[in-house]
């Protein structure tokens, strides 16, 4: 036991520097199998790895899929909603590739998402509307940064989900997507 101590106290903490060095000492097709490995351990490393590299007709749909699951649960099979499950899709997507058109497409399609789940639920939950509120925010952000041909289809969809508004909103949600709509000059390009 005292050498395996020995040994782990020579090793020190695992850092970004120590693993680099090892990996360069791999050779190409011990990396290639490493990074096979990673692809098989999760749905997220092959979604991450599918953005990266841009393969697949759709690389946006599995981070569409998580963010779905997580903000419009099926209340009927006892799934519930998980704010930071959902922004967890968009923060992995943007690491992947962070393409801001990709990016624009999620933080709207969360959004739509949220709406879609409060046209059948009610709920009560502040920090669900919250959390719907500064991603409605992010989406406005991202939008602002696409060319101005590359906005009206997004912003068209948040403009959509604004009049969606329904008794089962928290009634600050209309009204904070009203002043950032405004606040980020929306309401005047249409």
């Amino acid at each position: 036991m005292g050498k395996l101590s020995d040994q782990q106290g020579s090793m020190g903490k695992p850092t970004w520097s120590r693993l680099k060095r090892s990996l360069i000492e791999l050779e190409k097709k011990e990396l290639l199998g490493l990074i096979r490995d990673i692809y098989s351990a999760s749905k997220e490393n092959k979604a991450f790895l599918h953005a990266r590299f841009s393969l697949g007709s759709d690389v946006l749909t599995p981070y569409k899929s998580t963010i779905r699951r997580w903000m419009c649960p099926d209340v009927m099979r006892n799934q519930d909603y998980s704010v930071s499950k959902a922004k967890k899709a968009i923060s992995d997507y943007r690491r992947a590739i962070g393409n801001p058109v990709g990016m624009a497409e999620l933080t709207v399609f969360y959004c739509e998402s949220c709406a879609d789940f409060l046209d059948y639920c009610g709920m009560d939950d502040e920090g669900y509307f919250d959390a719907w509120v500064r991603m409605y925010e992010q989406a406005l952000k991202t939008i602002c940064q696409l060319d101005i041909h590359q906005q009206e289809g997004f912003v068209e969809r948040l403009e959509h989900v604004r009049f969606r508004e329904s008794c089962s909103w928290d009634p600050f949600v209309a009204s904070a997507m009203d002043s950032l709509m405004e606040k980020y000059r929306f309401d005047e390009k249409g």
